[in-house]
């Protein structure tokens, strides 16, 4: 035996020799090595890559329940907002309308004296005209009178 590891065959249809041995073990170490070099760093991006779209998926989803909660908190303020708006309307237009009625009581009452003041002013211009007149009445009989007569009356 020449240093042959194995018993060669010469009629069998696939001959094993060293030369197997040498192809098996330098694919084991060709396959070890595309592990270390291709393999494991793909899968270590893989992993990155994963790990961070989990990320941005968990951020999304966290943003949009904080747009949610935003959303949702801006609209419990509108309701609010437009509930007190139209409180203080009612509340304005209930001051307006009782600022309304006291002017109008005002103004009824200032109408009111000045329509007693200017009844008390014809009635002492009607006093003093009918004085008047009958002064110039009384005057004027007498005149008529005197006429009539033609002769003087003595008062």
């Amino acid at each position: 035996m020449d240093g042959i590891i194995f018993k060669v065959q010469e009629n069998a249809l696939i001959a094993l020799n060293a030369t197997l041995v040498v192809q098996m073990v330098s694919f084991l170490i060709f396959m070890f090595l595309l592990n270390r070099v291709m393999i494991r760093p793909i899968l270590a991006v893989m992993d990155e890559r994963k790990n961070y779209m989990d990320g941005l998926k968990q951020s999304v989803s966290a943003s949009e329940k904080e747009v949610e909660d935003v959303s949702f908190q801006l609209e419990e303020r509108e309701s609010f907002a437009r509930k007190e708006s139209l409180e203080i309307k009612k509340k304005l237009e209930e001051s307006g309308t009782s600022v309304g009625v006291e002017t109008i009581q005002t103004a009824a009452n200032e109408i009111s004296m000045l329509k007693q003041e200017a009844e008390k002013e014809v009635q002492v211009q009607i006093t003093e005209a009918s004085k008047h007149m009958k002064k110039e009445s009384e005057t004027l009989a007498v005149n008529i009178m005197e006429k009539i007569l033609d002769r003087r009356l003595n008062p």
